[in-house]
């Protein structure tokens, strides 16, 4: 018998598998909007764009100046398979970009500036990435750009990299460039992409040295090399353009006396031909005449010259061994003021007696540091880190004495024009001892000027250590020297150890905290500018706490920070740093912090280097201990920071130490 259906039942078989059909597919959009809700947890004012629809993949993301504020989860972002082009720019974003962003398969356009992320910008291959716009941020360099290769805009404008990238010239494809406000350095245009293909470049406000050729001034415009460089960037007449090559003779026309056209005449007498022959022998004597009076008087110009030199060389080899230790013999310089002031005051105190604490026998006056400083010119002034003294110079002293020769800028108060007092301050400071302070090796004091001598420490600052040095391993072919490059990265491998990081903070509280008891019997001394920069490393990354001390007593008035109070606020700062890996703290991104600290979310803004290398529990619960140690220092009412004794010994509850060697004091 045969089986008869229903029509109304068979339409609603039909339904339900429409329905169904159309649930299994439901999800496949909302996939994107979940990745992005969830890429964007921990950012502050966040809210989903229109154009985020369910069943549809997002191929742009753009928010720009949503005041967004806090860190987005990259790796998380990088998920969006079908996405384009991203717009974060003139936000308070934060934190770095990790490597794996760029993998995002789609990815064609990204504009982040405008905002405060930070440390090196890494960036992982991808040959379909077209335009890259990280200006305005406060990145501190650039890895990985070789993996560009399609690149054809790339805007890193106003940021701290003070190098050019490694791997920027080999971008073939680049068509814009911005380069500008870094304080940059590098060769013109040895370190840049082919300028030929190049239409739009801007290297202004930088420290580039080379040669910029006339033809490059036409073309991108004098705006774009405004400040380019120090002394050594030259610009130069265009050394290329070809002259222009006269008229064959046969393309002449012939004119007579008149201006009218000579028909040349087709038959020649012999008189005329006499006549010519008459006149060419003429003219030949007397081409012959002035070339031997000339010849005849350049001779005697030779020799006059000659015994003009030997009488001048006769004294000059006195008069340069007299000139080349002053102060102020420069080869070249960036021609800051404050230079300018010190050497011109200066000049003619060669013979001011240079101090040694440790070494009184060693005889040594200002002419010998400008002579193991070059005069002191700029190839042995070191890079300015952000320290509130003047120029600083590398220098080796008699014994292999390796030093650093500071210029004091804001001098001792009241008693600038005092010597004596100045010479006393100098010694209440050589008395400061701790392992984790930089000690005063000695002073010279010319006039009103003051140099201070420090040990030159190789390994460099605390900033240097976290954010610049490259990570990984060296890429070989863009560095001249081996040497350096690997002590580097191995310097760089220790940067996501948890315990080093934990003993560069207890090793800058202790240092502090010695500072504030004034253990030497001269009282408090307060720091007053306690940055990244200011705590140098030995080669053992034990850091060492320097410039300091310049204003005994904190009455530095133009330093709001010149209390104990705000030492302990600026240490806070610096520990958050330490743990999170970010730079460029400013009050903005300290409350940030605060919030992410308050709320128990400290794990997530750690930073990912130390938290994917330490195992176990015991690592993360020091982590988010530190930083509410942080927490706790940047406290708005100073009355409610702790003192930095009672900071070493939370540090030092939070993990244990290693036993201090016997004859170091604890602090």
């Amino acid at each position: 018998m045969p089986l008869h259906v229903h029509p109304i039942l068979l339409l609603l078989v039909l339904l339900a598998t429409t329905l169904s059909a159309s649930a299994t597919s439901f999800c496949a959009g909302s996939d994107d909007a979940a990745t992005i809700a969830a890429a964007f947890r921990h950012v502050r004012n966040f809210r989903p764009p229109p154009a985020v629809k369910p069943c549809q993949p997002v191929r742009e993301l753009r928010l720009p100046s949503r005041n967004l504020t806090g860190p987005v989860s990259w790796a998380v972002l990088a998920n969006l398979s079908a996405l384009a082009a991203l717009d974060l720019s003139g936000n308070a974003l934060q934190g770095a970009i990790p490597g794996a962003f760029w993998r995002a398969p789609s990815l064609r356009a990204v504009d982040v500036s405008g905002n405060q992320l930070g440390g090196a910008l890494r960036v992982d291959p991808n040959p379909r990435l077209r335009s890259l716009n990280a200006s305005r941020n406060r990145f501190t360099g650039v890895e990985g750009l070789e993996g560009l290769s399609g690149l054809a805009a790339l805007d890193v404008s106003a940021n701290r990299i003070r190098a050019v990238p490694r791997g920027l010239r080999r971008l073939a494809r680049l068509e814009r460039l911005d380069l500008s406000r870094n304080a940059m350095r590098g060769r013109f245009p040895a370190d840049l992409p082919p300028l030929g293909r190049l239409r739009s470049l801007n290297v202004s406000y930088n420290n580039f040295s080379g040669v910029v050729d006339s033809g490059d001034v036409k073309k991108f415009g004098h705006s774009a090399f405004v400040h380019a460089g120090n002394a050594s960037l030259v610009f130069a007449e265009d050394s290329t353009a070809r002259p222009r090559r006269p008229s064959p003779p046969h393309e002449k026309s012939k004119k007579d006396g008149s201006g009218k056209k000579k028909t040349p005449e087709k038959k020649t007498t012999g008189r005329s031909t006499r006549r010519r022959r008459h006149l060419s022998v003429v003219a030949l004597a007397v081409i012959c005449g002035v070339a031997s009076l000339a010849m005849l008087l350049c001779l005697v110009g030779c020799v006059a010259c000659g015994v003009l030199r030997s009488r001048k060389n006769r004294g000059k080899d006195d008069e340069e061994e007299r000139k080349k230790p002053q102060w102020g013999e420069k080869s070249g310089g960036d021609g800051e003021e404050e230079e300018d002031a010190v050497v011109a005051a200066a000049k003619g105190a060669s013979a001011a007696p240079v101090v040694l604490f440790e070494r009184p026998l060693m005889q040594l006056t200002l002419a010998d540091l400008a002579a193991a400083t070059s005069g002191f010119g700029r190839e042995s002034q070191l890079a300015e880190r952000g320290g509130r003294s003047g120029a600083a110079y590398r220098a080796v002293l008699p014994g292999d004495l390796h030093v650093v020769v500071r210029v004091v800028e804001a001098g001792l108060g009241e008693d600038d024009d005092n010597p004596a007092a100045a010479a006393t301050a100098f010694r209440e400071l050589a008395r400061l001892r701790h392992p984790n302070i930089l000690p005063l090796l000695g002073y010279c004091i010319a006039g009103k000027e003051k140099l201070l001598l420090y040990e030159y420490m190789e390994k460099g600052d605390l900033h240097r250590w976290l954010h610049e040095l490259p990570a990984g391993r060296p890429d070989m072919d863009d560095v001249g020297g081996c040497g350096d490059v690997w002590e580097a990265a191995e310097d760089k491998r220790s940067v996501s150890d948890w315990p080093t990081r934990h003993r560069i903070a207890l090793g800058v509280a202790r240092g502090l905290a010695f500072l504030h008891q004034g253990w030497a019997g001269s009282g408090p001394v307060v720091h007053g500018h306690l940055v990244p920069t200011n705590v140098l490393l030995g080669d053992d990354l034990d850091p060492r706490i320097s410039d300091f001390g310049h204003r005994p007593g904190g009455a530095g008035g133009e330093y709001s920070s010149a209390t104990r109070e705000g030492d302990v606020y600026a240490f806070g700062v610096l520990v958050l740093e330490l743990v999170t890996g970010q730079a460029g703290w400013d009050e903005a991104s300290v409350s940030w912090a605060r919030g992410i600290v308050r709320d128990g979310k400290g794990m997530d803004i750690v930073d990912p280097r130390v938290r994917d290398e330490a195992a176990g529990e015991a690592a993360e619960r020091e982590m988010v201990e530190c930083l509410r140690v942080g927490y706790l220092c940047t406290a708005h009412a100073p009355e409610k920071r702790p003192t930095m004794q009672q900071v070493v010994g939370v540090l030092k509850d939070i993990r244990a130490a290693p036993a201090t060697p016997p004859g170091q004091p604890a602090a």
